[in-house]
């Protein structure tokens, strides 16, 4: 499809898909030390955020590619939008009855909405315009992710954390005061994620009458391969596990920020909060300046340089003690900037009518920020100190590496 006057309202609206889905998914920064304290939780036990959210990937990515075939691109992005505003909407009798489960199964039914709308999305910018220049456009809209990377854990921290107690102030109080402060502290969730459920019907009513352009490859219909058989590109088998090592990292480097901070550093959650929005920006920023990069260099080679220096800061956050690891961490955001939209676009390059299913074994392979996440926990628990964590992001990132160094090479196997 070449870029035309056309497009340019669709991939508008495409978007701005891409900040809400980040938007809500680096919220979950601020969750998981809002919920580990209001249910007193173990980092492991914790990082079930983390995990009842990209279950749902696993979950729902298949099925995700099933409503693009049969219904379009348009209706998968309403059915993604409502979904999504029901699980935000589920967050009130969550805190009502304080049930740290409820708000689990909630978060699950946000992500398989945020499924739905990333299988639908990441295809759609990167069919909205010149093939080409593919993956220099998905990473402009990826940006937009970004900026709600920066975003997020300052709106949430303000709304979310500002009103908790410290573990110091509960362990002073009564039985009857503690029980009252901690669901004081989990109803605070209740009014930002109705606001962000009411915006999110009103985007979806606006897609409803919005006309967008239909990129399904007509020729599926014809095509009798298989889901297993799109792993016969070898550049999609090689995706779907940089994706899923990726992802992982990226879960634990952003969803585990405020932990790592107040325990190394020794400094407040909100504090914590605004490194991790400085986080956001170096991740925002890092977009905008990586899109710039690959006008002069392959992404391929981007992504290889990108996932070595990503892990070389690891050792950084390993090893070191002080503010001086959280600035690494920092750099970690932007230099992992890149990698999601790189690895995915990499991954369903010249593949005709498997790209639909190609593109949900892809969003599928996001499970693995279910999975990293609770081996980073019982690392971290298990030895005491949640800078050994950092052991599980260093070995994704070299599986990142490894993709962008061979693993991305398009080679198919009849």
């Amino acid at each position: 499809m070449q870029k035309s006057n056309t497009s340019i309202v669709p991939f508008i609206l495409i978007t701005c898909l891409f900040f809400l889905w980040g938007f809500a998914h680096n919220l979950d920064p601020i969750l998981i030390p809002h919920l580990k304290k209001s249910f007193t939780l173990s980092t492991t036990q914790a990082t079930l955020v983390d995990s009842s959210v990209f279950i749902a990937y696993f979950v729902m990515a298949l099925p995700a590619g099933f409503i693009m075939k049969r219904w379009g691109y348009k209706m998968g992005i309403i059915c993604g939008l409502l979904l999504f505003s029901f699980g935000a909407f589920l967050f009130v009798p969550a805190a009502n009855e304080q049930s740290y489960q409820y708000f689990l199964f909630a978060l699950f039914i946000i992500a398989c909405g945020l499924t739905i709308l990333e299988t639908a999305a990441n295809p759609y910018a990167s069919a909205l315009g010149d093939a080409k220049t593919a993956t220099l456009r998905l990473n402009f809209a990826q940006s937009f992710n970004g900026l709600a990377v920066a975003l997020a854990p300052v709106i949430g921290a303000k709304l979310i954390l500002t009103k908790g107690y410290t573990n110091t102030q509960l362990a002073s109080m009564t039985e009857a005061a503690k029980k009252a402060s901690l669901a004081a502290e989990a109803g605070s969730v209740k009014l930002p994620y109705t606001i962000l459920a009411f915006v999110l019907l009103a985007i979806a009513i606006l897609f409803y009458f919005i006309k967008l352009p239909d990129i399904r490859n007509h020729q599926q219909h014809h095509n009798q391969n298989g889901l297993l058989k799109t792993f016969r590109h070898k550049n999609v088998s090689w995706a779907v596990a940089a994706q899923f090592f990726y992802v992982g990292a990226q879960v634990c480097v952003f969803s585990l920020f405020i932990l790592y901070a107040t325990e190394v550093t020794h400094i407040t959650e909100v504090q914590a909060a605004t490194y991790l929005s400085v986080g956001g920006l170096a991740f925002l920023i890092g977009r905008f300046m990586g899109t710039l990069f690959m006008a002069f260099v392959k992404p391929n080679i981007l992504l290889t340089i990108y996932a070595v220096i990503c892990a070389g800061l690891c050792i950084v956050a390993i090893n070191y003690t002080g503010v001086f690891t959280l600035y690494a961490i920092i750099g970690i955001c932007f230099f992992m900037s890149i990698m999601f939209p790189t690895i995915f676009s990499l991954g369903i390059k010249d593949l005709g009518p498997d790209t639909e299913m190609a593109s949900s074994l892809i969003v599928m392979s996001i499970v693995g920020g279910a999975v990293m996440p609770r081996f980073f926990g019982l690392i971290s628990d298990g030895t005491k100190n949640i800078q050994n964590g950092y052991v599980v992001p260093f070995v994704c990132f070299l599986v990142v590496a490894y993709f962008g160094w061979q693993g991305h090479k398009i080679k198919s196997v009849n």
